[in-house]
Protein backbone atom coordinates (compact mmCIF):
# COMPACT_ATOMS: atom_id res chain seq x y z
CA UNK A 1 0.00 0.00 0.00
CA UNK A 2 1.08 4.09 -0.91
CA UNK A 3 -0.04 6.71 0.84
CA UNK A 4 0.83 9.82 -0.08
CA UNK A 5 -0.40 13.42 0.24
CA UNK A 6 -1.56 14.93 -2.98
CA UNK A 7 0.88 18.29 -2.12
CA UNK A 8 3.80 16.63 -1.79
CA UNK A 9 3.26 15.40 -5.44
CA UNK A 10 5.53 17.62 -8.37
CA UNK A 11 3.05 19.27 -10.80
CA UNK A 12 3.20 19.98 -14.09
CA UNK A 13 1.68 22.11 -16.84
CA UNK A 14 0.09 19.92 -19.36
CA UNK A 15 0.81 21.35 -23.13
CA UNK A 16 2.74 24.22 -21.22
CA UNK A 17 -1.06 25.92 -20.25
CA UNK A 18 -0.83 28.51 -17.99
CA UNK A 19 -3.04 28.18 -14.63
CA UNK A 20 -3.78 24.16 -15.27
CA UNK A 21 -1.69 22.00 -12.87
CA UNK A 22 -1.68 18.05 -12.63
CA UNK A 23 -0.31 15.81 -10.10
CA UNK A 24 -0.30 12.17 -11.35
CA UNK A 25 -1.11 10.81 -7.29
CA UNK A 26 -1.61 7.49 -8.76
CA UNK A 27 0.59 5.36 -12.14
CA UNK A 28 3.36 3.56 -13.21
CA UNK A 29 5.66 4.77 -10.45
CA UNK A 30 3.60 3.52 -7.98
CA UNK A 31 3.39 -0.01 -9.77
CA UNK A 32 -0.38 0.71 -11.06
CA UNK A 33 -0.98 -1.83 -13.31
CA UNK A 34 -4.16 -0.71 -14.87
CA UNK A 35 -5.08 2.92 -13.76
CA UNK A 36 -3.62 6.38 -13.84
CA UNK A 37 -4.98 8.97 -10.96
CA UNK A 38 -4.38 12.59 -11.44
CA UNK A 39 -5.37 15.43 -10.02
CA UNK A 40 -6.33 18.81 -11.43
CA UNK A 41 -6.14 22.72 -10.62
CA UNK A 42 -7.74 24.91 -13.13
CA UNK A 43 -7.19 28.82 -11.73
CA UNK A 44 -9.82 31.21 -12.43
CA UNK A 45 -10.44 31.59 -16.20
CA UNK A 46 -8.44 28.96 -17.14
CA UNK A 47 -9.28 25.57 -19.37
CA UNK A 48 -7.88 22.70 -20.91
CA UNK A 49 -7.87 22.25 -24.34
CA UNK A 50 -10.77 20.77 -26.15
CA UNK A 51 -10.33 17.43 -27.41
CA UNK A 52 -11.12 13.61 -27.95
CA UNK A 53 -9.58 10.14 -27.73
CA UNK A 54 -10.07 6.78 -27.47
CA UNK A 55 -10.16 6.43 -23.42
CA UNK A 56 -12.28 6.90 -21.00
CA UNK A 57 -12.32 9.26 -18.00
CA UNK A 58 -14.44 9.25 -14.55
CA UNK A 59 -14.14 12.63 -12.86
CA UNK A 60 -14.95 13.84 -9.63
CA UNK A 61 -14.80 17.77 -8.53
CA UNK A 62 -13.15 18.25 -4.92
CA UNK A 63 -13.45 22.35 -5.08
CA UNK A 64 -14.40 24.94 -7.20
CA UNK A 65 -17.07 25.32 -9.67
CA UNK A 66 -16.79 25.49 -13.58
CA UNK A 67 -18.20 24.14 -16.94
CA UNK A 68 -17.93 21.00 -18.71
CA UNK A 69 -17.88 21.12 -21.90
CA UNK A 70 -20.20 18.45 -23.91
CA UNK A 71 -21.38 17.41 -27.52
CA UNK A 72 -24.23 19.72 -26.38
CA UNK A 73 -22.11 22.65 -24.90
CA UNK A 74 -21.19 24.04 -21.84
CA UNK A 75 -22.47 22.38 -18.59
CA UNK A 76 -22.38 23.67 -14.93
CA UNK A 77 -19.91 21.73 -12.61
CA UNK A 78 -19.05 22.32 -9.04
CA UNK A 79 -18.06 20.34 -6.05
CA UNK A 80 -19.06 17.09 -5.40
CA UNK A 81 -20.28 16.30 -9.43
CA UNK A 82 -19.09 13.04 -10.79
CA UNK A 83 -18.52 13.67 -14.74
CA UNK A 84 -18.47 10.63 -17.07
CA UNK A 85 -16.75 10.98 -20.62
CA UNK A 86 -16.75 7.93 -22.67
CA UNK A 87 -14.48 7.11 -25.64
CA UNK A 88 -14.23 9.71 -28.42
CA UNK A 89 -16.32 12.18 -26.47
CA UNK A 90 -14.68 15.89 -26.88
CA UNK A 91 -14.54 17.64 -23.93
CA UNK A 92 -13.02 20.47 -22.19
CA UNK A 93 -13.45 21.64 -18.37
CA UNK A 94 -12.62 25.52 -17.62
CA UNK A 95 -13.29 27.34 -14.59
CA UNK A 96 -15.89 29.90 -14.45
CA UNK A 97 -15.36 30.60 -11.20
CA UNK A 98 -13.10 32.80 -8.59
CA UNK A 99 -11.55 30.31 -6.96
CA UNK A 100 -9.42 27.36 -8.12
CA UNK A 101 -11.54 24.20 -9.85
CA UNK A 102 -9.77 21.28 -8.30
CA UNK A 103 -10.74 17.39 -9.42
CA UNK A 104 -9.93 14.54 -9.65
CA UNK A 105 -9.40 12.50 -13.40
CA UNK A 106 -8.89 8.88 -13.35
CA UNK A 107 -7.91 7.12 -17.07
CA UNK A 108 -6.48 3.89 -17.82
CA UNK A 109 -2.87 3.74 -18.85
CA UNK A 110 -2.02 4.98 -22.25
CA UNK A 111 1.19 3.56 -22.70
Amino acid sequence: MIIKNVQTIDASSPEGLDGVRMRVAIGRAEEAPRFVLRHFTLDAGCATPRHAHWWEHEIYVIEGEGEAYTGDGFKPICAGDTIYVPPDEEHQFRNSGSAPLKFICVIPHID
